[in-house]
């Protein structure tokens, strides 16, 4: 996450959504009292100790909201970036595995575990509007990018936050087929399941 008074924004970064490209293109505009919290490539954490406790960077609007006065929180362009939730669910399966290489090998039987095995307190698996909701389940942000636009995407978000725009970076992506390539139907059916609520509130589909 970065919360930035300079150009009154906050940005949630939902994992396995590029999060790290959108902070890579954001650093470059912080301020000197702007804060980020990161834990992967660059060791950041915010100055509030409960937050700075997760040890990641994946704080939750709902989580960061009681440390922002009312009428800073209400000024302030909230944004995140999602991911069609069949799209995520092969690049988490992926990246869990990408020690031994499982996915590749076999990626139906790993999908099928982390079905029915899901390991809900992992951060990276847990679904996205968790992140961006309140506790009413209504959205928090002002704006959502679209992975699957996100130069576009980013763009827009520059121009509304009032800094030039600059090509997005590849960081920490890896190399595979359509997502589409990797499903049956039972395991369509179960991550459908899985993350309805993401699927109805940002209108994906399969």
């Amino acid at each position: 996450m970065i919360v930035s008074g300079l150009h009154q924004f906050i940005f949630a970064a939902i994992p396995k959504t590029g999060t790290h490209a959108v902070r890579q293109a954001l650093r470059a505009h912080m301020g000197p009292q702007d804060l980020e919290q990161v834990g992967l490539f660059v060791q950041r954490k915010f100055p509030i100790a409960e937050l700075a406790s997760i040890g990641h960077g994946h704080v939750t609007l709902q989580q960061i909201r009681p440390y922002i006065r009312p009428e800073e929180w209400d000024g302030y362009f909230k944004f995140a970036f999602v991911r069609n939730p069949f799209d995520r669910f092969v690049s988490y399966c992926a990246f869990m595995t990408r020690a031994h290489g499982e996915f590749t090998e076999n990626p139906h039987a790993v999908m099928r575990h982390f079905l029915e095995n899901p390991p809900r307190r992992h951060i990276l698996f847990q679904p996205q509007h968790s992140f961006v909701t309140g506790l009413e389940g209504t959205l928090l942000t002002d704006y959502l990018g679209r992975v699957e636009q996100m130069q576009e995407s980013y763009d827009q978000i520059a121009s509304r936050i009032g800094i030039p725009s600059q090509q997005l970076e590849k960081v920490n992506s890896s190399s595979r087929s359509s997502y589409r390539q990797y499903y049956n139907q039972q395991l369509i059916d179960g991550v459908a399941q899985l993350y309805a609520r993401d699927i109805e509130l940002f209108g994906y589909e399969f």
